[in-house]
């Protein structure tokens, strides 16, 4: 496992503190990531991402608009000019929130945006965005359950315990790692 962050050298992705890969080389992981598009990757803190990851960018939708999809312009020797950004479909940034698990084998699709707690089984397709502290898999990656009730999600939105200093994380780690915490227990870290 390596902490991500240290590795990224695209200043197009951007990670999060302590968010890890289980696999080499995170970077080779996100494809068809090309700058002139403009899209970002963005992962947050405390993310968990298994081996063989694939987040695949805005750089891989091809021209739909067209009587033909097949990119000329960018194979040798064919003249052809480039599309205008507009003709591409554009899905914009992809974007992982905090303390997320995502299985190994994961695709990722352009423009999706994975919530704060969310976990995705291993070899889903996630093609649409998912929602905070769900459970999710398959291809297509749908929700399976959430991982709490809806005023424990409020909660723990609000507590955004990933922001929080190390010496203020290392007070609280005996809740936010006990199993079934109360909204009692949740409610007190808000004071």
């Amino acid at each position: 496992m390596k902490n991500i962050k240290p590795t990224i050298t695209r200043s197009n992705i951007i990670v999060g503190d302590y968010s890890y890969y289980s696999g080499k080389d995170f970077e080779a992981r996100v494809t068809h990531h090309y700058e002139f598009l403009g899209d970002k990757l963005i992962i947050g803190k405390f993310c968990q991402i298994g081996n063989n990851i694939e987040f695949i960018m805005n750089g891989a939708n091809h021209q739909m608009n067209a009587a033909t999809t097949f990119p000329f312009y960018v194979m040798d020797g064919w003249k052809q000019e480039s599309p205008k950004i507009s003709d591409l479909p554009f899905k914009g940034d992809t974007i992982v929130g905090n303390d997320c698990w995502i299985g190994q084998n994961v695709t990722v699709l352009p423009g999706v945006h994975i919530g704060n707690g969310v976990i995705i089984g291993a070899d889903s397709v996630v093609t649409k965005d998912l929602p905070a502290y769900s459970i999710c898999c398959g291809n297509p990656c749908r929700v399976k359950k959430m991982r709490f009730s809806d005023d424990i999600i409020k909660i723990l939105e609000e507590l955004k315990w990933w922001d929080k200093s190390v010496d203020e994380i290392q007070k609280i780690i005996p809740i936010i790692t006990k199993a079934n915490p109360t909204k009692e227990e949740l409610e007190a870290l808000l004071k």
